[in-house]
């Protein structure tokens, strides 16, 4: 595809900077820089400001009272035309509203001590609101500071680890293990028939709501066979040729998704219903029904996602 890079959080344009990650006299002097900004993130939500319906990143000054009360470690994001960009998670606390998860609209979980125009926003549900450079930027701050929640012991030893190479690596003191940031593969697929494409809906979403099929692969497995063993596994369809189409980071909480294109050698569908709770062909005419709000019994993938990325262009024949 010739834009496959314009799908939501592939457009970061940081420069992250690594050479400069296990400095610690230039981690100092960035961190020292009066133009540095942290963006700071709570419960894995980054803090976003709003302006006239629209949303943006809401950067922090480095000395900002907010930045007294974080977790560590301050991971160094890289430099945004030579601005030295970091990002770490607040220390928790009570809003006086929970924010509503899932599939709807989120809203922004107003800090006491910030202006009401910030808030703390689900990125997902906002994704498709902010600009490619600053979605790809708050991936990859969700992405390494969840990674720091969930893997703050050793591995091989079962020790508290610590944050090094300025928040990209773990080491255990006591068994000088050194443990990385983890990026799990997940293929999804655009499974065609003729004027077709193949649907399903996990358990749990919204009702009518139908996407691309997905799933993780596994140890020893190429990409073109984790579409097949998933597509067939979960529906019966046996898949032909497959080729990739692109790929989008997704920090919920770490993965790759590599977005596929296949081409069904059969159209029966023998339903696991494990794995899903309805699958079904869905002609171009009725998708572009869908995603214009014509067909109030199907809801389409969310803007922003891949999934619907990939239909778009499957739509507008800009696949190749």
């Amino acid at each position: 595809m010739r834009d496959a890079e314009a799908v939501t959080f592939a457009g970061g344009r940081i420069d992250r900077a690594s050479r400069l990650r296990g400095d610690q006299a230039a981690q100092t002097a960035l961190a020292a820089d009066p133009r540095a900004r942290g963006l700071a993130l709570w419960r894995g939500r980054p803090l976003l400001a709003a302006h006239e319906g629209a949303l943006s990143l809401g950067w922090r000054s480095l000395d900002d009272p907010l930045f007294g009360e974080a977790r560590e470690p301050r991971v160094f994001l890289g430099l945004d035309d030579g601005i030295p960009c970091f990002a770490c998670e607040i220390l928790d606390w009570d809003p006086d509203a929970t924010p509503v998860e899932g599939f709807g609209a989120v809203p922004l979980v107003q800090h006491p001590d910030l202006d009401p125009s910030l808030g703390f926003g689900d990125l997902r549900a906002n994704m498709a609101t902010l600009d490619a450079a600053e979605a790809g930027t708050a991936a990859a701050a969700k992405g390494i500071l969840g990674w720091h929640q969930s893997h703050g012991f050793c591995a091989n030893c079962g020790t508290r680890s610590e944050a090094a190479d300025a928040g990209w690596r773990r080491t255990c003191p006591a068994c000088g293990a050194q443990h990385f940031p983890r990026t799990d593969p997940v293929v999804i697929m655009l499974i065609l028939s003729g004027n077709s494409v193949l649907l399903g809906r996990s358990p749990g979403w919204p009702e009518g709501m139908y996407s691309l099929l997905a799933g993780f692969m596994e140890p020893g497995e190429s990409i073109e066979a984790a579409v097949r063993r998933e597509v067939a596994e979960e529906t019966g369809v046996p898949v032909g040729p497959v080729d990739y189409l692109s790929s989008q980071p997704w920090p919920f909480p770490s993965s790759l998704m590599i977005g596929c294109r296949g081409i069904a050698t059969g159209r029966e569908i023998t339903l696991d219903p494990a794995e899903l709770d309805d699958a079904r062909w869905v002609s171009r005419e009725a998708i572009a029904a869908s995603i214009a709000g014509h067909d109030p019994t199907m809801r389409p993938a969310r803007a922003g996602s891949i999934a619907r990325f990939l239909l778009d262009h499957w739509l507008s024949d800009a696949l190749d």
